[in-house]
């Protein structure tokens, strides 16, 4: 017969058999068969067939009352024969009941399982097989919390990481520690440009540099065109390798080296190549080199429509801002939104992420995000189109909007000369100068129709605070704020302010 395939196990995390045996309540003990902390058990399965091979998946702690065993002589060679065959489908231990078929395990079978390398139990009488399936599924759950605690931790990190002023080397940092591991991180050209935690052991980085070729895609004019994997993973004696592609063909490269694997330790540097990618990939552009030299020059003094030309598309940009609908945004969640926007100029505040967005692209709403969107502006309009993308924002918020674009359409406000326009409102709300904040909650009452309610969600305060500050905004312009041609003028003032 042809030997087995590799056992089919589930993604759950394996339970020990060592943290089986320390339940007190089960009483198990090991008979036979090499030290329990070297055996790991993916589920538990009971069967009485005299031959169990074609029932097994592999990783079983498979558990028997011996009633197949036969009575007359040769029960030596049945159980010889029986735990080859469950060897050979994978079985990961044995677990032979007391009571009621049998009082003490046949020495036959110690025999067999020690000679073929097979951890067996006994299970005391007390102990139902129900029992000991049921500690299993217990302690696989309390694993896979841990597993899953394990990596949320390893997102949050390495997220904060990725917003740190040197964000490659922090990330990289954290990424070894979380994993015990030496990171590298490769070049197109495999050079080395950051590394992080323990000193790798000799040939380490030999032979990581060998597995970086695997995921690196060809970019030589006589090479034949090949997708390369993602990921790639060898080992190097008891070091575990892994190598992953960061944005596709940009050609850099993250490496891990690491003693052993636990289950989410891929999980986990995928992550961390997924900020890299994000963090790596923007510098490599003509157009990044563009913006980077743009960002410069403003730092230096320029003048916004002096460098408006690096950043490409004729200098007209919209402005948008955008928040979560859930929480507050974090570095991935920012990128991915600005990759879906079609732009990767991207400010991440506190409770709002705003992206700068070619005038030509249209954005659309986003789901898990609200948006607002300023006009069209070239640079010396780009505060004015940030203000109105926040109005915007605000109002998407209290109106439960997943966009709002600011109203740019012509009316009776054009008819009216801007410098005559701009004079009348500083004289009509110079009552209200001293205080920015009861200018901003009159414009937002009256652009959501009065609704206390809405104004409060959109400024982020009690409805009483906002009742208090209409009320003297009213009280400090000598106006009735009910009377519609009082909203009227003041709406169109407030617009011109």
């Amino acid at each position: 017969m042809s030997e087995p395939t590799a056992p089919s196990v589930p993604p759950t995390p394996p339970v020990p058999l060592s943290a089986l045996l320390a339940r007190e309540d089960l009483g198990l003990r090991q008979i036979a068969g090499p030290p329990a902390p070297d055996t790991v058990i993916h589920w538990a399965h009971t069967s009485e067939m005299a031959d169990p091979y074609p029932y097994l998946l592999g990783g079983e702690l498979l558990l028997t009352a011996g009633v197949h065993v036969p009575e007359a002589a040769g029960a030596g060679a049945h159980f010889e024969d029986y735990v080859s065959r469950i060897v050979a489908a994978g079985g990961a231990a044995l677990g032979f009941g007391l009571a009621p078929v049998h009082d003490t395990v046949p020495r036959a079978l110690v025999a067999a399982c020690e000679a073929h390398g097979l951890p067996l139990l006994e299970v005391p009488p007390r102990t139902t097989f129900s029992g000991v399936a049921r500690a299993v599924w217990q302690l696989m759950a309390q694993a896979r919390l841990a597993e899953l605690r394990r990596v949320t931790e390893a997102q949050q990190s390495l997220a904060a990481a990725a917003s740190r002023p040197d964000p490659v080397p922090s990330v990289l940092r954290q990424l070894a520690q979380r994993l015990s591991a030496h990171a590298l991180l490769y070049g197109p050209d495999g050079t080395v440009i950051a590394s992080a935690g323990r000193a790798p052991m000799p040939g380490t980085q030999e032979a990581l540099r060998k597995l970086t070729a695997v995921v690196r895609p060809d970019t030589g004019p006589a090479d034949p065109p090949r997708e390369a994997p993602a990921s790639a993973t060898d080992a190097l004696g008891d070091t575990q390798l892994a190598a992953y592609a960061l944005g596709g063909s940009s050609g850099f490269v993250l490496g891990v080296a690491t003693r052993g694997r636990e289950p989410a330790d891929h999980t986990i540097a995928s992550v961390a190549a997924v900020l890299l990618s994000l963090l790596t990939g923007e510098h490599q552009s003509g157009a990044g080199a563009a913006r980077s030299s743009a960002l410069v020059r403003l730092l230096l003094g320029a003048a916004p429509a002096e460098v408006a030309g690096l950043l490409g598309n004729g200098g007209r940009w919209l402005v948008v801002h955008a928040r979560p609908e859930n929480g507050t945004p974090d570095p991935v969640g920012a990128a991915a939104l600005g990759a879906a926007l079609g732009s990767p100029l991207i400010d991440l505040g506190r409770d709002v992420v705003r992206v700068l967005v070619p005038a030509g692209r249209e954005p659309a709403a986003q789901p898990g995000w609200t948006l607002g969107v300023g006009t069209p502006a070239e640079p010396d309009g780009w505060p004015a189109a940030d203000a109105q993308a926040a109005r915007a924002l605000a109002r998407a918020r209290a109106t439960r909007a997943p966009m709002v674009r600011h109203g740019a359409r012509p009316g009776l406000a054009e008819l009216v000369p801007r410098a005559d326009a701009a004079e009348h409102a500083r004289a009509l709300l110079a009552p209200l100068a001293a205080g920015p904040a009861l200018t901003e909650t009159l414009r937002t009452w009256l652009s959501l129709h009065g609704s206390w309610d809405r104004t409060a969600v959109a400024l982020d305060v009690h409805r009483n605070t906002v009742r208090q500050r209409v009320t003297r905004c009213a009280a400090l312009l000598d106006m009735d704020l009910d009377d519609p041609d009082v909203r009227m003028e003041l709406w169109f003032a407030l617009r011109d302010h």
